[in-house]
């Protein structure tokens, strides 16, 4: 009881459980902003966003794809990136946040081009999460040593 009114406090109160529905959206959501952001949405992005997301959340290939379809029709709707960044920032410890940018690079590169609008997504979610340019840079380079 006493740790429910300190979160009131704190601002935790309401935070969202880690892994919770809208995380999920969320993430799912970005992915697929960045794997369509050059405006060529392959099936080799479709790909690895099911995969980062099978492995982030534990789904199987068929809940990995249904969560990519939800994520497509929430990014059609969305009105810019801060609903999904906001999500992500309030309920991701720091740590996390810099593994999600390695997901959209991963995502973004899939494709073997990189692209400049790809790019621009990138260092924009990465303002809008808190995470620096040099943690960008070396998230794009542990990608691509893994490529």
């Amino acid at each position: 009881m006493i740790d429910a009114f300190l979160n009131v406090f704190r601002g935790t109160a309401n935070a969202p459980k880690p892994d919770s529905p809208d995380e999920r959206l969320a993430l799912a959501a970005l992915l697929v902003d960045a794997a369509r952001r050059d405006d060529a949405y392959e099936a080799a992005e479709k790909v690895v966003i099911e995969r980062i997301l099978a492995t982030e959340h534990g789904l199987d290939s068929e809940g990995a794809k249904r969560l990519r379809l939800e994520a497509e029709t929430a990014q059609d709707k969305a009105m810019g990136l801060f609903r999904f960044t906001h999500t992500l920032k309030e309920a991701t410890p720091f740590e996390d946040r810099i593994k999600i940018i390695e997901y959209l690079w991963e995502v973004a590169l899939a494709d073997g081009d990189r692209d400049a609008v790809e790019d621009n997504l990138v260092r924009r979610v990465c303002g809008l999460l808190g995470v620096s340019d040099r943690d960008s840079g070396l998230a794009r380079q542990r990608v691509e040593a893994r490529s």
